[in-house]
């Protein structure tokens, strides 16, 4: 099996590593990642700016790795355009990302803008995220799991247009919930400061809003319940009840 790893934070990053290791016992495994983070970005492609590749060095057995100064997005259109040519690959994998992707942060999410052009492409993608944005988390619970789930979904076959959002909680986990997206919203995003000269400038904060928080489906109860949520989710953004 040939994969394709990506993630939003850049290589090096302990997350991006520990996937490259468990995947390398599924496949081939070529990682290309941007050489810096680029969390954020959704699915967003450069449009105005040529874009690099650079061979890395890399101790995992088996694993290819180049980065480039381009997002999720454009790794993996690098990765089937030209990269993997030969042959495309079999399985997408994005991730670990440090830092949920449940509810909205789905949107805004580099990961899974990574998932969403395999899934354009007709490539099983799966994000993997973890719930802590610290580096040095320990991401030895999630290991288990990785190619668990990967061999299980690919076992299910995926839809067309789908992909997958997998979320762990942050310690032991409880077991497996299959989830939707929760509803909430940030509020207060953007708190102001003042420069040293005097200008007023704004940085991104907030607080996430869960407008459901009794629901029990939800990809945010199953973090809070100690549960690592596999949450489908589509390219397909038409409201069909409104048709």
């Amino acid at each position: 099996m040939r994969i394709l790893i990506t993630n939003d934070d850049g290589w090096g990053t302990p997350g991006i590593r520990l996937l490259a290791e468990e995947m390398s016992r599924l496949g081939e495994v070529t990682v290309i990642a941007p050489d810096s983070p680029r969390s954020g970005h959704a699915a967003c492609i450069s449009v105005a700016k040529p874009l690099y590749l650079m061979p890395v060095e890399c101790d995992i057995p088996g694993v290819r790795v180049l980065t480039t100064n381009g997002t999720p997005a454009d790794c993996v259109k690098l990765g089937l355009e030209a990269v993997m040519v030969d042959a495309l690959p079999d399985l997408l994998v994005s991730g670990i990302n440090h830092g949920n992707n449940c509810s909205v942060n789905i949107m805004y999410s580099g990961t899974m803008g990574a998932c969403f052009v395999g899934a354009e492409h007709g490539i099983p993608a799966i994000g993997f995220s973890i719930d802590s944005h610290a580096m040095d988390v320990d991401l030895q619970y999630i290991r288990p799991y990785l190619t668990q789930i990967v061999e299980h979904l690919l076992a299910e076959g995926f839809a067309p247009r789908l992909c997958y959002n997998i979320n762990a909680p942050v310690g032991p986990i409880a077991g497996v919930r299959w989830t939707r997206q929760c509803l909430g919203f940030w509020d207060k995003e953007m708190v102001e400061h003042t420069d040293a000269e005097g200008r007023t400038y704004y940085e991104l904060g907030g607080n996430f809003v869960n407008q459901e928080p009794e629901a029990q489906d939800t990809d945010i109860r199953a973090l809070a319940d100690g549960y690592l949520s596999v949450q489908p989710a589509t390219i397909d953004m038409t409201y069909y009840a409104a048709l």
